[in-house]
């Protein structure tokens, strides 16, 4: 039954929503070039084939590098927003500011500050817009860790690096693995909005721009569709990053 419940039931709702499409598209009898429907999907699939491994990996290795670097950065400011009040109350405006700024005017700005970089620019965009809900959780979580186990280790001469590796680490990574699985999407976010607005994008993003150029509405929904797939794997690798490191903090449901 617990099998069931991870693989079955996602992909029964999977299905489920293939149908629902399908019958949508087939009741209000809208061409292809309106909506179309995942009966339509495998011929682009199958033409464009080639395009769409390369483009799914120049997407999916800018994406995680993006993350990978979002996730350090995002854990150091959390950490010394975490363990500074000062440093707390001096970079959350910073943060939350910088936040609520469009990324889509970001894509601009990179492009003349590094001509001709589209990795570069691809994977910092994808850095910019996932690291801030790391450094959120990770510095909420320090910062809310309860005074008496640091008083305690303090006593016993715990020295600093040990409560944070016993005490502080652990209890952070509930809320780290939370941020990250958001940080997963948003990096999908970042990597496809350079690969769409810039002139020189390559990528799933690219394939989606010169489908809509070209009018083959099929080939945009098929590319949609792929860049799903790459999140939910991306995603369920988060899952079981945490279920490895933070599985102890996972409750069974009632």
């Amino acid at each position: 039954m617990n099998l069931f419940q991870k693989i079955g039931v996602p992909l029964a709702a999977i299905v489920v929503f293939l149908i629902l499409w399908e019958l949508l598209v087939w009741a209000n009898g809208w061409p292809d070039y309106v909506m179309a429907s995942p009966s339509d999907l495998p011929k682009a699939y199958s033409k464009f084939w080639n395009l769409f491994l390369i483009g799914s990996w120049q997407t999916l290795w800018r994406t995680v590098a993006g993350l990978m670097i979002a996730v350090l950065f995002g854990t150091l400011l959390g950490m010394i927003m975490g363990f500074s009040r000062i440093a707390r109350d001096a970079l959350y405006p910073l943060l939350v500011g910088f936040n609520a700024i469009p990324k889509a005017t970001l894509v601009p700005v990179l492009a003349l500050l590094f001509i001709g970089q589209h990795n570069f620019n691809t994977v910092m965009m994808a850095f910019m817009i996932s690291f801030f809900p790391i450094a959120v959780s990770v510095g909420i979580g320090l910062s809310t860790l309860e005074p008496e186990y640091r008083d305690i280790l303090r006593s016993l001469g715990a020295s600093r690096y040990t409560i944070f590796t016993k005490i502080a680490l652990p209890k952070t990574l509930p809320e780290f693995f939370g941020a990250l699985k958001v940080a997963v999407t948003l990096a999908f976010i970042g990597t496809n909005l350079v690969e769409i607005v810039s002139p020189h994008g390559r990528g799933l993003g690219a394939l989606f721009l010169s489908a809509q150029t070209n009018s083959n509405y099929p080939l945009m929904f098929a590319v949609l569709i792929a860049l799903a797939v790459l999140g939910i794997i991306l995603y369920y690798a988060v899952v079981y990053l945490e279920r490895t490191f933070a599985g102890w903090a996972e409750r069974p449901a009632t």
